[in-house]
């Protein structure tokens, strides 16, 4: 619900209130332009108009210090025209807020008596750190998202508990489970909610497994998202953009809305079953990023679509059955997917059906193949070390393919891989994310003053995690810092042991900014100075851990044939298994196809599958 408001623009009428002179800060921005070169660009997309955006008379400075006290007498004026215009919600961000909040809480106290009905977000709440911009863009968004998810949950946690259900919880975007109260004070933190269960499932079944480094790789209906899970640790990112050219990724390229929230590092490319085929003016094969959704769906479907689609290749491929899926439930008419690939790509390009089919694999094996360079090769990672696991009901239809093109050794199709990131879910632990600015040079600062930040929050995650009866065993608060060398515009956040915080503890800290540092971009000054930007602290409430099983029934075995193609051989005759019927020890050679009721996977030639004792099928390479 967030992402899609966001990306379609179909949020609430939102207002958004500024230090004097700061009215177009969500328009300005950085002042940067996307592309330097091309002077017919459109300007990034606002969420608030200029008409719903006022100005109030105040400063604090840089230092903290109050410049101008805070104009009360102004602050009727904006009510009432916000009131006037309708709106449902208004965003305050203040220059120098997370030094002293003190002129914009007196703000949100007034407009919350005179406004009763329209919700208030402050940014000294949302996100005390620095950065304007980030700041005032991450306020907005939740404002802009804030009664919508406000509405939905509230309909959600009634019917929940009419039936007698405990408390509702939601998916946090960092890859644990946050109260609904924390959900509505920061929406943001609920935008990649989905492909962060995926995420957390990943590497619950590599610590299962005993695998330290594993690559989770989720391919569904519409994106294919991957994300790189190293040392057994998730990569965590504050940096995120969502809504830019349709889409929310990690990677900034200056046409979304910011949000400095703590998401999982993840790379999302418009790459699903359902991604549409199409032929561009140059006459170049392209896939995505429009998709035929769940209705119509893929040409193969008999629902009505006629693009050729992602499943459509997959079908005339025979990767997937031509006749039915869903273990039959869906029946398939494969005479519509040859005929919406030959009348959109294989005609157009003077190719066979079958060629075109491959063609659109290819495309996007490539497209995919990218966003797993993307958190792998690009953050210093060799891929040849990880384990590929792979999930959706997609995902281990084209899992090998990519293993094959990154060279990674081990592909892993886990238990239930069409509903893995609903297990995730499940599994994930209860979380929530504290910041704090602290600006100071990190070789010279009192470690008094980083151990106070940090104890004010471990104090809220404390009181947080008792409220929510985690018992004291179950509970754990990892420690962060955001490091820098001087004049650089973005930092990296390397951890902050636990116990005392002393010159050691700092000093420790620094160490691993260097090599970070070095890992990411390939050199790292030991002898320049490290600026401290931000303290963060997480507060997590442990759950049991889940064992994830799929037990294989003999019984259950079925076993035929079909004729499907390979880069390697061409058209070849190739065994059809039906995954609840394998057993453990059960050993294919490629070629071979393994068929659930949720997802397919496709074993090419070159490779053998292995059943584990746990009910996993593990791909080597032969």
């Amino acid at each position: 619900m967030v992402t899609n408001a966001l990306l379609e623009h179909k949020g609430a009428r939102a207002g958004f209130i500024a230090t004097r002179g700061f009215r177009d800060l969500l328009e300005l921005r950085r002042s940067s332009r996307i592309d330097l070169y091309d002077l017919f660009q459109d300007a990034p997309s606002v969420l608030i108009p200029r008409r719903w955006r006022y100005e109030i008379t105040e400063r604090i400075d840089a230092q903290g210090a109050v410049v101008a006290p805070l104009a009360e007498a102004e602050i009727a004026g904006i009510a009432a025209a916000i009131r006037d215009a309708g709106l449902r919600t208004v965003a305050v961000s203040l220059m120098f807020s997370f030094l002293d909040d003190t002129h914009e809480r007196r703000l949100g106290e007034l407009l919350r008596e005179a406004l009763p009905d329209v919700a208030v977000f402050l940014s000294c709440d949302v996100l005390p750190e620095i950065r304007e911009f980030e700041r005032a863009s991450t306020t907005a968004v939740c404002a802009y998202v804030g009664p919508l998810l406000a509405g939905y949950l509230d309909r959600l946690s009634r019917a929940t508990a009419s039936l007698g259900l405990p408390e509702l919880q939601v998916m946090g975007s960092s890859g644990g489970v946050i109260d609904i109260a924390e959900a509505l004070r920061m929406p943001a933190a609920v935008v990649e909610s989905g492909p962060a269960a995926g995420v957390i499932a990943a590497a619950l079944a590599g610590r299962q497994l005993g695998l330290a480094d594993v690559i989770s790789f989720d391919m569904g209906g519409t994106t294919a998202k991957a994300s790189v899970i190293a040392g057994g640790e998730i990569a965590v990112t504050a940096e995120y953009e969502v809504g830019g050219s349709g889409s929310a990724s990690r990677w900034q390229n200056g046409t979304g809305h910011p949000i400095r929230v703590p998401v999982i590092d993840l790379a999302e490319v418009s790459a699903g079953g359902g991604s549409i085929a199409w032929i561009d003016p140059g006459g170049s094969l392209r896939v995505g990023p429009h998709s035929a959704g769940a209705d119509p769906g893929p040409a193969g479907y008999g629902a009505g679509g006629t693009s050729p689609t992602v499943t459509d290749a997959d079908l005339v491929l025979g990767y997937l059955d031509r006749q039915s899926l869903l273990g039959g439930a869906l029946a398939i008419d494969i005479a519509a997917a040859e005929h919406a690939i030959e009348q959109a790509i294989a005609r157009p390009l003077g190719l066979t059906v079958l060629e075109a089919a491959s063609r659109i694999a290819d495309i996007v094996n490539a497209n995919m193949a990218e966003a797993l360079r993307i958190v792998s090769i690009e953050r210093g990672h060799d891929a040849r070390a990880f384990s590929l696991i792979a999930f959706g009901g997609a995902g281990p239809v084209h899992a090998a393919a990519l293993a094959e093109e990154l060279q990674i050794p081990e592909v892993i199709v886990p238990p239930v891989p069409g509903a893995f990131s609903a297990l995730g879910l499940v599994a994930s632990d209860l979380k929530r994310d504290y910041v704090r600015t602290l600006y100071a040079d990190l070789g010279t600062v009192d470690p008094a003053r980083v151990a106070t930040a940090f104890a004010a929050m471990e104090a809220s995650g404390r009181t947080m995690l008792d409220a929510a009866q985690v018992p004291p065993e179950r509970q754990a608060l990892p420690r962060q810092a955001d490091l820098r060398y001087r004049r650089q515009a973005y930092e990296l956040t390397v951890p902050v042991a636990d116990g005392d915080i002393t010159r050691a503890s700092l000093d420790a800290a620094m160490a691993a900014f260097h090599a970070k540092h070095e890992l990411t971009y390939g050199h790292a000054n030991w002898r320049e100075p490290v600026q401290l930007v931000n303290l963060r602290l997480t507060a997590i409430g442990r759950l049991p851990a889940l064992l994830l099983t799929q037990a294989g029934d003999a019984s259950e075995a079925r076993t035929r044939q079909r004729d499907v193609w390979f880069a390697a051989t061409g058209i070849t005759a190739t065994p059809v298994h039906w995954r609840p019927g394998l057993t453990a020890g059960t050993i294919l050679p490629g070629p071979v196809i393994i068929e659930a009721v949720d997802s397919t996977t496709v074993v090419p030639t070159g490779w053998t599958a292995h059943v584990d004792d746990m009910g996993f099928i593990r791909l080597t390479r032969s």
